[in-house]
């Protein structure tokens, strides 16, 4: 009779973690040298910037057919989706780190807009019922509701 195999949280864990590890460099590998082939179609004038743009286009148009898009994009958003494509295509640096540090004022923006949006606090019924314990007689009573 086969003994059940025992393994502690900590070693799944341990193993989930080992393979997600795995998976990401695999990813990252995957990227590299589909960006390297793509380089050098493009160098090689295979790949043009139309090609780019269109592809683009085909595959918002797939995207929306699948119903996983409301609407097409305006000319406008597809060709900031294929300028962005284009930078990492040509290794442009300079226009990656602008992009790059642009992203970052906008979050970081977006974190304090929403660091200064008030918020809405809702009260568990055990809170309500001790407020409603703790009003003076002739308030209201079980009825009261105090709003800060």
């Amino acid at each position: 009779m086969a003994v059940p195999m025992q393994i502690s949280l900590e070693e799944v864990i341990t193993m989930l973690l080992s393979r997600v590890e795995s998976l990401t460099m695999s990813d990252e590998n995957n990227k590299t040298r589909f960006n390297i082939v793509v380089r050098a179609l493009y160098e090689k004038g295979l790949l043009t910037e139309e090609d780019i743009t269109e592809s683009v286009r085909a595959e918002h148009l797939m995207l929306k057919e699948l119903g996983m898009m409301p609407e097409l994009p305006g000319d406008d958003v597809v060709h900031a989706v294929a300028d962005s494509i284009l930078q990492w295509i040509r290794g442009d640096v300079e226009a990656i780190k602008q992009a790059m540090a642009e992203y970052d004022k906008k979050l970081k923006e977006y974190a304090r807009e929403e660091a200064r949006k008030s918020t809405i606090a809702v009260a568990s019924s055990d809170v309500l019922h001790q407020l409603d314990r703790m009003s003076p007689p002739g308030s209201g009573g079980k009825n009261s509701r105090l709003i800060i």
